[in-house]
């Protein structure tokens, strides 16, 4: 169901993650949402947005080689997009968007997640926030775009302008 709930928020935004939506494409048995997630839609997007903040973490930690490990996250998001038909997004940008005033935890997960994504960036730069926070926003932006254009393009850009901002 956390694999589902992950691509409907990808494909479809916060608002488009239901418990209905969920079911239809996990085939999961309506009970179960409802034993493993008490909290209802709201533990679910949680959840979610957690697993696919650790999968993306989980990259960002393992770096070595800072130069490999960006060249590495750039292109698991073009394979992602273009094995989606460019209709996705980063689930945790999915949640940024829109969010609603009833619901702070998303929004303390949403920065919360940037916070952990940047600071591991930093890592692995040597301690440069700076330019691990442009580099974070060149990432999610070209993300965006390559969404939007339909073209794995933007990513590709970005990825070597910021390959370039880096030591050989």
């Amino acid at each position: 169901m956390i694999e589902s709930a992950v691509t409907l928020l990808m494909e479809r935004g916060a608002a488009g993650v239901s418990i209905d939506a969920v079911l239809a494409r996990s085939g999961a048995p309506r009970g179960s949402v409802y034993h493993h997630f008490p909290g209802g839609r709201d533990e679910i997007l949680l959840t979610a947005g957690r697993a696919a903040a650790a999968q993306v973490g989980k990259r960002i930690a393992a770096a070595t080689d800072p130069r490999a490990a960006l060249d590495r996250l750039f292109t698991f998001w073009t394979r992602l997009l273009a094995a989606n038909d460019h209709r996705v997004v980063c689930p945790v940008v999915a949640m940024a968007v829109n969010p609603r005033a009833d619901f702070p935890e998303a929004e303390d997960l949403v920065r919360e997640t940037f916070a952990e994504w940047r600071r591991g960036i930093a890592a692995a730069l040597g301690g440069d926030d700076d330019l691990a926070s442009f580099i974070l926003a060149a990432l999610e932006g070209a993300i965006i775009l390559s969404r939007a254009e339909r073209s794995p393009r933007p990513l590709l850009v970005a990825r070597d302008r910021v390959l370039a901002l880096l030591p050989a």
